[in-house]
């Protein structure tokens, strides 16, 4: 019975909840910091390839198609011709995340955009070649923040891009029959431009 009493015991104060902070904390706590700053919001939106307009790209598999939750944005050359192009964020925002998720996002960026003192969206750009701003920073519109990568050769070149309502979500898989959380970032980008 000591034994049990024991190891019971021990378990017990050997378990360490976990401390692992997920992405959608860590995003959430960013605009609680930010928010205590002085913000610099939106001003319209434009496209994250051949800026403004997605000059020389296609949207390969757009919001919905097969239930994907973003753009696949594409050059027109098609295969990897576009590897290592810029992608430029789509709107003013602040950077919630800028790292190797690994699987099949590799290297993702997360920018939050305020529309306003209540209401923020996020962008999200995966399967970067290159990132080349940091957690934290402040971005203009239009500013190249990575490159077009193809995931360690996973895929083809493309830029994955999501729009999400509802910010901070998790990474999630990219494909899912509930959009909640999610916006058609084309429509969303045509319709909020300057």
């Amino acid at each position: 019975m000591k034994n049990l009493i024991l190891i019971l015991l021990i378990g017990f104060f050997s378990c360490k909840p976990d401390t692992k902070k997920n992405i959608s904390y860590t995003a959430q706590n960013n605009i609680k910091i930010i928010k205590s700053d002085t913000i610099k919001f939106t001003n319209g939106f434009d496209f994250p390839v051949g800026k403004p307009d997605a000059k020389k790209y296609y949207n390969a598999q757009k919001f919905g198609e097969n239930e994907h939750l973003g753009d696949d944005w594409n050059g027109v050359g098609g295969g990897n011709t576009d590897l290592g192009d810029p992608i430029y964020s789509i709107a003013n925002g602040y950077v919630s995340n800028a790292e190797n998720v690994y699987g099949g996002w590799g290297n993702v960026i997360r920018i939050v955009h305020y529309i306003d003192n209540e209401n923020q969206i996020e962008s999200l750009y995966a399967h970067c070649d290159e990132i080349i701003i940091k957690k934290g920073d402040y971005i203009e519109k239009g500013q190249k923040i990575g490159t077009i990568g193809n995931n360690n050769g996973q895929y083809l070149a493309h830029l994955h891009l999501e729009l999400r309502s509802q910010v901070g979500l998790p990474i999630g898989g990219g494909y899912s029959f509930d959009t909640e959380g999610y916006l058609d970032p084309t429509e969303y980008i045509k319709n909020h431009r300057n």
